[in-house]
């Protein structure tokens, strides 16, 4: 208890700004919070058990989240390689209906797919991408054909120019999100990619969400100074249905706020492997990623992503082997970087997309909000990547 009171007096004396809400005091806490410090001590980690959390206000508030376990068998679980739904740990806080975290459901080499798939698949054309406002379609065509081999080479020389992987924020897969309009659109649509789609559906289904269709996706891809803006995810037509979310690689903390900004967060750790599902009330909620943070070890990977998957995949597996060459790519790219995919469903079974005015579809699709991830370079200011501000 001394060091949870350590880290709210720390939050307690940090000046306000002028304007700043409760939300924005805290998200500037843990954007400037020092690992292996009390600056740390009141964030929630899901992974440990009830007793290592302690008996601080966030700890207090965690509680078992109940799944469908008879929704989704133990073999669709492990085509999208997942463990079965009866041995995920899924927790939920008081005060948010809704919300359930899931501690790393997958199955020892399994993420390896879904980082491979983040970074060489889906970062692919005609996938739209925040390199796009500044390069041609054939400049940004493969991502990781013109990247892999800075990254293989990146233990050699440090000091190199960033790939454009590294250089990639973000990506939307599905019905693109239009930054500018902050809209979807029946005209700006690509196939969502099938895989991600039945992964989404096994998570959906076992949280009570059976007949989830992933029609959309946003991608984000952060560096260690990234960090994700306040906002809340407004704009799918159909917010009777969750939103997902699935981090990879390094850590991150994640605050989940109230319905107003002036409500005081809650912090918890997102490790890799954890899924999100935001609905019902805790569907429209405001909330952030203040800060990524480094390994203990240096630019190491976390345990869970060393081991690789099976030689022998199920027959009808929605995951594919991934070779050591290419998983080479990945973890180097991962040492310094955390990958995190939304999937929403967008529209109602039978909705379809309001009519809008004609000046309305010609607005450019592509072009990069000035609202989301933000990157921190120096003092320069930093540009914002979330979707709905």
């Amino acid at each position: 208890m001394g060091k949870m009171a350590a880290a709210v007096g720390s939050v307690a004396t940090l000046a306000v700004e002028p304007g700043e809400d409760a939300f924005r005091k805290l998200f500037r806490f843990y954007r400037q919070s020092r690992p292996g410090t009390a600056d740390l001590e009141g964030v929630i980690d899901f992974s440990v058990s009830h007793a290592a959390r302690g008996t601080g206000p966030g700890a207090l508030k965690v509680v078992k989240s109940q799944l469908n376990l008879c929704s989704v068998s133990d073999h669709d679980a492990l085509r999208a390689g997942l463990q079965p739904v009866s041995k995920w740990q899924a927790h939920g806080l008081q005060g948010y209906p809704g919300f359930i975290f899931i501690s790393n459901p997958f199955l020892p080499g399994y993420q390896w797919h879904w980082v491979k798939q983040c970074l060489k698949l889906y970062s692919r054309k005609p996938n739209v991408c925040n390199l796009d406002k500044h390069m041609t379609k054939e400049e940004t065509q493969d991502l990781w054909e013109q990247s892999k081999e800075f990254l293989r080479c990146k233990e050699v020389n440090k000091r190199r120019p960033r790939s454009l992987l590294e250089k990639l924020r973000w990506v939307t897969l599905g019905y693109h999100y239009n930054w500018d309009s902050k809209r979807y659109s029946a005209d700006h649509y690509t196939p969502f990619p099938s895989d991600l789609a039945f992964l989404s559906e096994q998570v959906a289904a076992a949280c009570g969400f059976q007949g989830f269709q992933a029609e959309a996706g946003i991608l984000n891809y952060y560096r260690l100074d990234s960090t994700l803006g306040i906002h809340v995810d407004r704009s799918e037509l159909d917010h009777s249905r969750p939103l997902l979310s699935f981090s990879f690689g390094q850590s991150a903390i994640f605050l989940l706020g109230g319905l107003k900004r002036d409500e005081a967060p809650t912090p918890m750790f997102m490790h890799s492997g954890d899924i999100m599902v935001m609905s019902g009330f805790s569907r429209l909620l405001n909330h952030a990623v203040p800060r990524v943070l480094p390994s203990p070890e240096g630019e190491s990977l976390p345990g869970c992503l060393w081991t690789p998957p099976p030689a022998d995949l199920p027959r009808d597996s929605v995951v594919e082997p991934c070779s050591g060459e290419d998983w080479q790519v990945c973890a180097s790219y991962l040492k310094t970087a955390r990958v995190n995919m939304t999937v929403r469903q967008v529209l109602a079974v039978g909705q379809d997309f309001p009519l809008e005015p004609m000046e309305e579809n010609k607005r450019n699709i592509t072009t990069e909000g000035s609202c989301h991830l933000d990157e921190d370079n120096s003092q320069v200011k930093r540009a914002r990547l979330n979707p709905d501000c």
